[in-house]
């Protein structure tokens, strides 16, 4: 294997680093700018003054209303918060993330089977609503196979059975929610073109704060709060506020959104050139994924390597500066095979070989070259280990 050079970090699904611009805007939040938002005295009325610019400049990006904006310690609480806006029946897919499904756990929901490639059909999603259903969950982009999903034709199947509703007098509400974490800085989220009822959004996946997220609902949805306490976030979500990270959600997704044509440009050559060289040097490989680049998340290669354990390529990858995942942070932590490539049905043999390669904004060519020859040099040295011949 070659002398290590550098380390390469590609695994920018899971984390991305504080934006530099992001942490100057945040930086007078933890020091002098420390105030209660809530406290009566003008230094805090200036914190809360700019914990609502915050909140509108984020409402502005997504073509929203300020007042329909909700701060939140992260995605997966803002996922909790959407999903028990609703107690009837619930459609989801099969390969949401599990702040989703473990949410409808229980409560008799239907699970829509993505087609092999990670996609989800929208017709699918009709078939599967019953009388009953009240929410239906959908994430824009899976972070694992990078499966960008038609948000807005699924809407319009929503919207078929609300009409049938309406016509039929029946009241029951029928809701659309999106996870759109991974999707934030490489597609639209400007939630009337996608045609949504509540959208999901993290700061940490687009180099912004940790444990910051926002949950957005249209007019007319009633939330329910699943944290008590102090009446903040218009009653949705009770504790001080955390205005420093507000201010760094706003200014990180403001920075995604002004880069996102360029950056997804370039992350798309990245990925491809990859892609080409991956399959070159190791025919067997199998990528997992839309077949389109279109419908695939930029700087997302998912790739499994049959025969091969992923966790023991990461060790040696490690070895040699590069870091990459196995799927989900959530799944690599308990060292078991993902769900959502059990669900798109890949062979455990080959998804237990699998690594999730994301290149973020400062991945360069010469990254993902030496990455190459380090995957390459990694997985030719386990097949020999194990006595395995490239197949």
């Amino acid at each position: 294997m070659q002398a290590r050079k550098r380390e390469v970090y590609l695994d920018h699904a899971a984390a991305t680093p504080l934006a530099p611009e992001v942490w100057e805007a945040m930086e007078p939040y933890l020091r002098e700018r420390f105030h209660n938002p809530s406290a009566p005295y003008a230094p805090a009325r200036r914190v809360h003054a700019d914990l609502e610019q915050a909140r509108a400049k984020v409402a502005e990006l997504i073509g929203a209303r300020p007042d329909n904006v909700t701060f939140t310690a992260g995605a997966t609480e803002a996922n909790n918060l959407a999903i028990a806006s609703r107690g009837g029946h619930a459609v989801v897919s099969n390969i949401e993330h599990e702040s989703v499904l473990a949410c409808v756990h229980g409560r008799g929901a239907t699970l829509v089977a993505a087609q092999p490639s990670g996609l989800i059909d929208p017709q699918a999603v009709l078939s599967a609503l019953k009388p009953n259903t009240e929410l239906v969950s959908i994430a824009l982009a899976n972070g694992e196979v990078g499966a960008i999903q038609p948000m807005r034709a699924i809407a319009r199947a929503v919207d078929g059975e609300r009409m049938r509703r309406l016509e039929d007098r029946d009241a029951t509400p029928l809701l659309l929610h999106t996870d759109a974490s991974q999707a934030a800085g490489y597609t639209s989220l400007n939630v009337s073109t996608l045609g949504v009822d509540l959208m999901t959004l993290s700061a940490a996946k687009i180099y912004g704060p940790k444990q910051m997220g926002i949950l957005w609902h249209a007019d007319g949805v009633a939330l329910r709060p699943i944290v008590q306490g102090g009446g903040q976030e218009g009653g949705l979500r009770s504790g001080t506020e955390n205005v420093a990270a507000a201010v760094g959600m706003a200014r990180a997704l403001e920075l995604a959104e002004s880069m996102r044509t360029e950056e997804t440009r370039r992350l798309r050559g990245l990925s491809r050139a990859l892609r080409a060289k991956l399959h070159d040097a190791l025919p067997f490989a199998v990528f997992a994924g839309p077949a389109k680049e279109g419908d695939r998340l930029p700087g997302l290669v998912h790739v499994s390597f049959p025969g091969v354990e992923a966790r023991r390529l990461v060790v040696l990858l490690e070895r040699e500066g590069v870091y990459v995942g196995t799927g989900s942070a959530c799944a690599a932590s308990r060292m078991r095979v993902s769900h959502v490539l059990s669900a798109l049905g890949m062979p455990e043999d080959v998804a237990r070989g699998s690594l999730r390669i994301t290149m973020g904004r400062a991945t360069t060519q010469e990254d993902v070259d030496y990455a190459l020859a380090a995957i390459v040099a990694s997985v030719r040295s386990e097949l020999a280990r194990t006595g395995r011949t490239e197949r």
